[in-house]
């Protein structure tokens, strides 16, 4: 069964939490953090993504850039930005977009569920991703970012989150300026409360799954495993055998698609293009009017100011296969491999991923301005989906899933 575990966690003091937290590291390049963390000495930016403290000529990958990743943290806790409670507690943790409200529980997962694989992923890992958060995790000696872990909903959890939303006032309350997203955070006082939270995760939940944050996941379980290997007297108990996450149970979620666009065809002329498509798919043109799908295996497609409905002709998906149902497979193997000559999407140029919170607005965008040759838009991924691969130990094709809201940074951090 799983361990999750409550942790005393480093917090900021409410009057600054909305200011210090922030987006993920990964979801912005260094001109957006600085201008993020513009005029927020507190913004949890200045660690997180420490080079826009740095000369603009410092590589973000530098030790210069560590080492004031360094400084910035022991300067938050010096000022009392962040500090530190004085018991173990898991918080609760909700996100509301679009009226849609998710509740999450923050706790410690364990860096031997990651080994053992109780904690399912469903995804692969880029070394150089892994050891850069695994130096940052390493130089600050915490994990500063949650990742997030979801887990087949169990009732008596949902009646102690709900319990306690419904009874106590939230410790912060804010809406993000970026996006307009809500940010609800509750710290679980109550200490059989704690208790039992960690006695129905380890009695009711076989295993967790990582939704958003494969490589922060890894990471922290790979310093969890150099600190034990470097301590002689080690027992197990100790904090960096744990790595912060918020569990979601899955009927809360919602995937977001995960979008295409091409740089060119391949060399081949748009009507010989279509006529390939057109042997993948029956193809209907919706002319200017940009279309959505609207269910498993339909595509769209944007070329040259028209948008097509793109529906997959049976024999190119196999309904028994966890990966053979993906429409991101039915994408990559008949179109960007067969047609379009794209063989691995991790390290090829001439594709680039949009996810679907920017919308189609921004797939046209990108090809009307002459960037791009064509956009694909796919029908996003259900959480069954996800669950089934990672249950079945397949991995999905990269750039599958996009989850929405993603997590703020700094509402609580773990120090190993």
């Amino acid at each position: 069964m799983t361990i999750v575990k409550p942790f005393r966690g480093l917090r900021p003091p409410k009057t600054i939490a909305a200011g210090l937290s922030c987006l993920p590291y990964d979801v912005m390049n260094r001109h957006e953090a600085a201008e993020m963390a513009k005029g927020k000495d507190y913004s949890l930016l200045h660690i997180t993504r420490a080079e826009i403290d740095c000369p603009p000529e410092v590589n973000i990958h530098s030790e210069t850039v560590y080492k004031k990743s360094a400084e910035n943290y022991r300067k938050f806790k010096e000022k009392g930005w962040l500090v530190q409670d004085d018991e173990p507690r898991f918080y609760i943790y909700a996100q509301t977009m679009n009226g849609h409200t998710q509740y999450g529980i923050v706790g410690c997962a364990a860096c031997s569920d990651y080994e053992k694989g109780i904690i399912k992923k469903h995804e692969l890992t880029r070394p150089d991703k892994e050891e850069d958060r695994m130096i940052h995790i390493r130089t600050n000696n915490a994990n500063l970012e949650p990742v997030f872990f979801s887990y087949k909903a169990v009732p008596e959890i949902d009646a102690i989150v709900k319990n306690i939303v419904d009874n106590q006032e939230p410790e912060y309350d804010f809406t993000s300026e970026e996006n307009g997203f809500g940010h609800h955070f509750w710290v679980v006082w109550d200490s059989d409360t704690n208790r039992k939270l960690e006695e129905l995760f380890a009695t009711k939940v076989p295993c967790t799954y990582v939704a958003d944050g494969h490589h922060r996941t890894a990471a922290a379980a790979r310093v969890g495993l150099e600190k034990k290997a470097n301590n002689p007297n080690h027992t197990g108990k100790e904090e960096y055998n744990f790595f912060m996450a918020v569990h979601f149970p899955d009927n809360q979620l919602q995937i977001i698609d995960y979008n295409r666009v091409v740089k060119d065809l391949n060399g081949l002329s748009t009507q010989a293009f279509l006529e390939k498509i057109e042997k993948v798919f029956e193809v209907k043109e919706m002319g200017g009017r940009a279309y959505k799908p609207s269910q498993l295996h339909e595509f769209s497609m944007y070329l040259e100011g028209k948008w097509y409905k793109l529906s997959a002709r049976p024999g190119t998906f196999d309904d028994q296969d966890p990966i053979g149902v993906l429409d991101v497979s039915i994408l990559s193997r008949h179109v960007l491999d067969k047609i379009l000559d794209i063989k691995d999407l991790r390290t090829s140029k001439r594709i680039d991923f949009v996810g679907g919170i920017r919308g189609l607005e921004e797939l046209q965008r990108r090809v009307d301005s002459g960037e791009m040759k064509v956009a694909f838009a796919l029908f996003p991924v259900s959480m069954q989906q996800l669950i089934n691969i990672a249950d079945t130990g397949n991995i999905m094709p990269p750039k599958t899933t996009w989850f929405e809201p993603k997590l703020r940074s700094g509402l609580v951090i773990h120090e190993l």
